[in-house]
Formats: C-alpha cells, structure tokens, sequence
C-alpha cells in the first residue's frame, strides 16, 4: 500500500518535525514497505485464532509487593542536591 509525501509531510507537521527532502523520500519508501507488509497479514484467514497479546507467556518478573518501613527524612534527603524548608529545592522550569 503506498504512501503519499503528502501524507509524511501532514504526519511530520502534527509531530512538529522538520524534514529534510531526502528524509521524507526514505520515510516514504519505509512506511510504504511497512504498510504493505501489514496489508499481507490483513489478506490472511484468520478466523479461527484467538486473539492475543503477547506471543510468548510473560511472567511477571518483580519481587512481590511487601510492605516496608519508609526512608526517614535524613534518607529521602541524603542525595538532594539543595534542600530548603525541609523541600527538595529544584530550578524553576519555563
């Protein structure tokens, strides 16, 4: 399934990227391939397979959820790199 430049260039203008000519001709070609390699798995009959999420079994792999004490302030505030008032102090975002 083929992709139009005008389609890369609408998707690049909503995402706010700035690409170049040889960008949006190599993504046009690579979306393409992609859309077309999902076009075949759309062809398949695949009336009879349940649906899934995963194809392998996923084990949850984390320790087991066990309450603990909490850190004391002397431990929250061990690595801070400036405290003031008993707050982590931080430089103000824009």
């Amino acid at each position: 399934m083929p992709i139009e430049r005008e389609t890369i260039l609408h998707v690049a203008r909503l995402a706010r990227l700035d690409l170049r000519d040889d960008e949006v001709e190599r993504l046009t070609h690579e979306l393409g391939a992609i859309l077309e390699a999902v076009g075949k798995v759309a062809e398949l009959d695949l009336a009879g397979v349940p649906p899934t999420t995963h194809p392998l079994d996923v084990v949850n792999v984390w320790a087991e959820d066990e309450p603990v004490p909490p850190l004391t302030t002397e431990e929250a505030f061990a690595n801070a790199a400036s405290i003031e008032d008993g707050l982590f102090r931080v430089p103000p975002t824009s």
